[in-house]
């Protein structure tokens, strides 16, 4: 976990966005020793962005499941993929 102060971003903003994307990682900003916002690169940003969707549409998926909407089995999932993409398999 990265934490700076309130004063370091705003006196040396390009470091702390250097940081950001060098690392990859939000960086926690602190104001008067308490939490205070999170600052991270775009391309990070972006990749959590993706994966928490991912996560909702597994999420909901199983939700589906576990309410008795119909399923399909893998080897079925790979035949019509097959079929839709004409992949030899």
């Amino acid at each position: 976990m990265i934490i700076k102060s309130s004063t370091t971003l705003r006196n040396d903003y390009s470091t702390i966005s250097n940081l950001a994307h060098e690392s990859g990682e939000p960086i926690y900003i602190t104001k008067n020793g308490d939490g205070d916002v999170v600052v991270m690169g775009i391309e990070a940003f972006e990749k959590r962005e993706q994966m928490y969707k991912l996560k909702l549409k597994i999420a909901e998926a199983e939700l589906a499941r576990l309410n008795g909407e119909p399923t399909i089995s893998v080897e079925e999932a790979r035949t019509r993929l097959a079929g839709k993409y004409n992949v030899q398999g």
